[in-house]
């Protein structure tokens, strides 16, 4: 029956218009893709594996296109030699050693970790403890604040290593970035920085593979229209959640991050009772 599923177009635009702001924010868009349909009742676990591989693909093609026409609508350059100008030497060290980590990992192990750990309870796990260590990191006293100039080749490693964590659905790349920043002594505005930063080449690599290897397999029967549907939502999503998001930028930069943390729980509790209620029922 999986085989035979067809991807609701409604499904495929509630789906795009949740991956704009849930891949913004820190609150793991890959979970609210698995989620969102679970919590529903959607059929969209018995899809064709590679249907939903091709789906999710097009949700962050959408989101890379979109970031990539926010960038130049603003005035910024993407080439390297403008970057290194703008941002300097170090700052592009940074994140060049930032986007390893997770380039390794993605390639290596992502359709490993998407395949094991993408059961609601995994996911339910991942957002409490992301929640959980990001508020704490956040709560940290701010004795010793350091500056984006002070930014050394280790920072960008180390945020790196918290984007390879967040292949695990439910940690949230933006999540993982701030939590490490934080840790390290950067202000919150300055976090905000470094996530925007080192996270723009890893959605665009990220989107890169998928698409190449989209490709090299082919689009499977019974969804182009909704990838299409799906792509097209998650593009326009991500633009408008850009351009909310820009409104209020200092205010949000300088914000505690707990009301994420507050919200991962609840999300994740919400998971848990259905999990328990579904074992009640089967008991």
């Amino acid at each position: 029956m999986g085989s035979r599923a067809r991807l609701s177009l409604r499904h495929a635009v509630a789906l795009g218009l949740a991956q704009g702001p849930t891949e913004l924010l820190p609150i793991s868009s890959s979970a609210h893709t698995i989620l969102i349909p679970w919590l529903a009742g959607w059929p969209y676990a018995e899809l064709d594996p590679e249907l939903r591989k091709s789906f999710e693909v097009a949700l962050h093609a959408g989101t890379a296109a979109a970031l990539l026409v926010d960038l130049r609508a603003t005035g910024a350059r993407p080439g390297l030699a403008t970057a290194a100008r703008e941002l300097g030497t170090r700052q592009v060290l940074l994140i060049a050693l930032s986007f390893v980590p997770p380039a390794v990992a993605g390639y290596t192990f992502e359709q490993i970790l998407q395949r094991r750990l993408s059961g609601p309870s995994t996911i339910a796990a991942g957002l409490l403890l992301g929640g959980a260590t990001m508020a704490l990191a956040d709560a940290r006293p701010g004795d010793t604040v350091r500056t984006l100039k002070e930014a050394s080749a280790l920072d960008g490693l180390l945020l790196g290593l918290a984007q390879a964590f967040a292949l695990v659905p439910g940690v949230s790349r933006s999540g993982a970035v701030l939590t490490a920043a934080r840790v390290r002594g950067f202000s919150r505005a300055d976090s905000h920085t470094l996530a925007r930063r080192t996270g723009l080449p890893v959605i665009f690599g990220a989107a890169a593979l998928k698409t190449g290897r989209l490709l090299q397999r082919g689009t499977p029967p019974g969804g182009p229209r909704a990838l299409a549907l799906g792509g097209t939502t998650a593009f326009l999503s991500t633009l408008a959640a850009t351009r909310l998001l820009r409104r209020d930028e200092h205010a949000q930069n300088a914000a505690p991050l707990l009301p994420y943390a507050l919200y991962r729980g609840l999300l994740a509790a919400l998971v848990i009772s259905r999990l328990r209620g579904a074992h009640n029922r089967g008991a």
